[in-house]
């Protein structure tokens, strides 16, 4: 580990993949190619600023496994980019797709910079630059390796890219495959930008209606009445907050990195985020108390603690004095093995990352295959569904001699849109991964943790798909 990283993300993510191992039953060999980052690609490359002076890019994009292609991972714009990040969220992305079965294999992709210190057009410039890049060496395609949105980057970085993959490509009819979290113009999906905090919902929601799970942490059934801690109001914090709100729980702190706001009764995220766009800050809420630090939201007294910000920000310093009785973890390791460690002790429950935060990858994959496909989903059978829903109901009212009332008509006349059907598969997704993890922890005593029986889950998934592909000569 070098001075300037003196903690390795990696080598945190092989410690909890080693502590897993032992509850499989895989050969070592096979653990190790699974451990291992098969593919990775540093590179450096030259853009012109707009002040005319010449500037050298550092970027990354590892491919972890192929045991599933295409690999799948996001692209992210920070200064904190460096091998051994992308090689650990390249990693958690192989474990994350196959915890909620989606088939593809773990990448992701970095470049060292801070968005906010370039123009637009340099920034297109330095995206499109990094996908011709990609695709000299093969790193790119709908069939090889299908990037997405990340930390600092959004639907015009991957307008950006899908165009100058197609550029590259002519002819290509699945170019619009090479990427995902496009703009719907472009061959997005409807319900992507939301996937990920939905996700994060969808997950602790089924944990929530967990009876044994509750009964362990103290905690009443379901989400309504709980209060909840969210650090982070960027995409995923923002829609985690609103989707707990809307459901009925008490979202009593929000966090950013200028500092944190605290409200007994409850906040609006969307109220936070207004105020937080016409003052430059979240703090200074009106009829909420500030928080001296951003971290103080994460030792709040709270049922449910999301930290949707950056990584590490629970370790074993802080770990303690954490009074949340559920984590979960919206953000890329937010918490760290130390911390985990006390959790365990404390009894408090760390829902994790590795499969909380798939909710974008599952979107992304249902993108992906809107794309493959060329159709849009709902286009074939939302007017069908609505006709026939249509008769039902007038065969009904009808028989009955009773009318149903115009909310409840147009409830069940709805035929499903592209949305809707977004959010149903989402939903599907979540609660079945929520379920194969939780049998996996609760039916082996001796795993020690949630966050043990996902990697349990994941290897055992990867494990059977290498041994079945006969790959060992």
């Amino acid at each position: 580990m070098s001075a300037e990283h003196p903690y390795s993300f990696f080598a945190s993510v092989e410690k909890s993949f080693d502590k897993a191992a032992l509850f499989t039953k895989w050969d070592t060999g096979i653990l190790e190619q699974i451990k291992a980052c098969n593919s990775i690609y540093s590179m450096r490359f030259p853009i012109k600023r707009d002040n005319g002076t010449i500037e050298v890019m550092e970027a990354y994009r590892v491919q972890h496994s192929q045991h599933k292609l295409p690999c799948k991972g996001g692209i992210r714009f920070s200064e904190a980019v460096n091998q051994d990040e992308v090689m650990a969220l390249a990693s958690l992305m192989t474990y994350k797709c196959a915890i909620v079965n989606v088939p593809f294999g773990g990448g992701k992709g970095g470049i060292k910079i801070n968005p906010r210190n370039y123009s637009v057009y340099e920034l297109e410039k330095i995206t499109r630059r990094y996908t011709s890049e990609l695709v000299k060496k093969n790193f790119i395609g709908p069939g090889i390796d299908v990037p997405a949105p990340d930390y600092g980057t959004g639907e015009r970085e991957m307008a950006w890219i899908v165009d100058t993959y197609a550029s590259l490509k002519p002819g290509d009819i699945d170019a619009a495959g090479c990427v995902t979290g496009k703009p719907i113009t472009q061959g997005g999906v409807r319900g992507r930008k939301e996937a990920t905090g939905l996700g994060v919902f969808f997950g602790l929601r089924e944990v929530c209606n967990m009876p044994d799970v509750m009964k362990r942490q103290g905690l009443t059934l379901g989400v309504e009445g709980k209060t909840v801690v969210v650090q982070g109001l960027g995409n995923v914090g923002y829609h985690s907050a609103k989707f707990f709100r809307e459901h009925g729980a008490k979202v009593v702190a929000l966090a950013e990195f200028e500092g944190a706001i605290y409200d007994p009764a409850g906040l609006n995220e969307e109220a936070v985020f207004q105020h937080r766009k016409a003052t430059g800050s979240i703090l200074n809420f009106p009829g909420a108390t500030n928080l001296a630090k951003s971290s103080d939201a994460l030792e709040l007294e709270c049922d449910i603690l999301i930290p949707a910000a950056l990584e590490n920000v629970i370790n074993g310093e802080n770990a303690p004095r954490v009074k949340a009785k559920i984590i979960g973890e919206a953000a890329n390791g937010p918490c760290t093995p130390e911390a985990d460690e006390v959790f365990i002790k404390k009894g408090i429950l760390c829902v994790p990352d590795m499969y909380l935060n798939a909710g974008g990858v599952t979107v992304s994959y249902f993108e992906w295959l809107k794309n493959l496909s060329h159709v849009r989903y709902g286009r074939m059978e939302k007017r069908f569904t609505e006709n026939l829903n249509t008769h039902i109901l007038s065969q009904i009212e009808e028989l009955s001699g009773k009318k149903v009332s115009d909310k409840e008509r147009l409830a069940i006349m709805h035929g499903p849109e592209e949305v809707d059907l977004v959010h149903s598969g989402l939903e599907e997704t979540m609660i079945t991964a929520t379920r194969e993890i939780m049998e996996i922890w609760l039916t082996n005593p001796e795993i020690p943790d949630m966050r043990t029986a996902a990697y349990v889950s994941a290897i055992n998934k990867v494990g059977t798909c290498y041994a079945e592909l006969g790959i060992f000569p």
